[in-house]
């Protein structure tokens, strides 16, 4: 027990006398470089996931334009003019971004 206790007034008497000068220490080019890669990875990372967040966004918004058209068609009627008679778009090409089911199945894209 006592040789623990020794041991380690010891080292703190060793590591008081070995403190350098807090004003002459510096983390030098090595230091630098990490710093300067974990700020450009940061960058990064937030670049993507504003990207992701964006597209998210935008595939919800598409998908509930795709409900309301739906919802629209389905309140018409079936006497309601076919589909596409006055839009540009088919039933099934008004997917976005080629998602969802097979063209002409009327499956929303998930």
């Amino acid at each position: 027990m006592f040789a623990i206790a020794g041991a380690v007034s010891a080292a703190s008497l060793a590591a008081d006398e070995v403190t350098p000068d807090p004003d002459t220490v510096t983390p030098g080019v090595v230091g630098f470089i990490v710093t300067f890669l974990i700020a450009v990875v940061t960058v990064l990372l937030v670049i993507d996931m504003v990207r992701r967040v964006r597209r998210v966004n935008y595939r919800a918004q598409v998908q509930q334009e795709l409900a309301a058209e739906v919802a629209a068609r389905d309140d018409a009627g079936p006497d309601a003019a076919a589909p596409g008679a006055g839009d540009s778009r088919a039933a099934g090409d008004s997917r976005a971004g080629g998602e969802g089911g097979p063209a002409g199945s009327g499956r929303a894209p998930k």
